[in-house]
């Protein structure tokens, strides 16, 4: 199938319209058309519903979006990764979180480039939902996320187990600074802290709150391998007695990545 009646068929989801579209594409709206018609007639299905307000899915396009975005998806993964770079046979594509790119991030890159010298290496930092999403259409081999999903498919391993704990700049300790590490973690801070739970100064940034902390003062949960130099040097320092909750790190990879050199992922980032 023609990449581009996916790409069109997107854009008219996108912009509620097949004028919106063709505004968007630089293409005449006659043009929009024959693409949906092209499209249409190839999957045998009515996608749209076309009307004065403009273009509502039908069950079936509803259903399409999901293959359109992983048709677009791949395709694009391939133009970036092809031909491959001289003297490398596969490309290995790994995701994590942001607040996991130093150091966890940056020792699974090395490590996987001395371990498996023959594949050329991506690395994808985005949120875990979006990263979920690109294991899933298969844009990516493997992620490094807090929250995991147990889709079909998906292989999920815990590789490290943290502790998020409540430090303060020892030199300025107010503001609480309420740091968002997700639905577990809020559910239990605001059961043990709901004095705390509606904090003036809030992030859902861990390395963005902790910036501004340095900068500014206040106290805060971090997790502990973030701020263990920053103790040890004290800059910061723990609040004592204060609750700690725990904040696992998972691998998440695709069932098919066996296939890969690397057949045991999780050891590549539980250093």
């Amino acid at each position: 199938m023609d990449i581009e009646l996916a790409r069109t068929f997107l854009e008219i989801v996108r912009h509620g319209s097949l004028a919106a579209a063709a505004e968007k594409l630089h293409v005449t709206q006659t043009a929009i058309t024959a693409r949906v018609q092209k499209l249409e007639s190839q999957l045998g299905s009515t996608l749209f519903v076309r009307n004065r307000a403009g273009a509502r899915l039908t069950a079936n396009g509803e259903a399409f979006v999901v293959y359109a975005n992983q048709l677009v998806q791949t395709w694009e993964a391939a133009r970036r990764d092809l031909p491959l770079p001289e003297g490398y046979r596969d490309v290995l594509h790994i995701g994590g979180e942001v607040s996991l790119c130093n150091p966890l991030m940056l020792s699974w890159a090395a490590e996987l480039r001395e371990k498996i010298p023959s594949h050329a290496l991506r690395m994808d930092i985005r949120d875990g939902e979006n990263l979920l999403r690109q294991l899933e259409l298969g844009v990516l081999d493997a992620a490094l996320v807090y929250q995991p999903e147990y889709w079909p498919r998906l292989q999920v391993e815990q590789v490290l187990e943290e502790k998020l704990i409540l430090v303060r700049l020892a030199a300025k300790p107010a503001p609480y600074v309420y740091i968002d590490w997700g639905p577990d973690f809020r559910r239990q801070h605001d059961a043990a802290l709901p004095e705390k739970a509606k904090a003036a100064l809030g992030f859902n940034l861990g390395p963005l709150a902790l910036q501004y902390l340095l900068e500014h003062g206040g106290s805060g949960y971090f997790r502990t391998r973030v701020v263990k130099s920053y103790l040890e040097s004290g800059v910061l320092e723990a609040v004592a007695k204060a609750p700690e909750f725990s904040y696992p790190t998972y691998l998440v990879y695709s069932g098919t990545a066996i296939r890969r050199p690397c057949n045991r992922p999780s050891a590549c980032c539980a250093k």
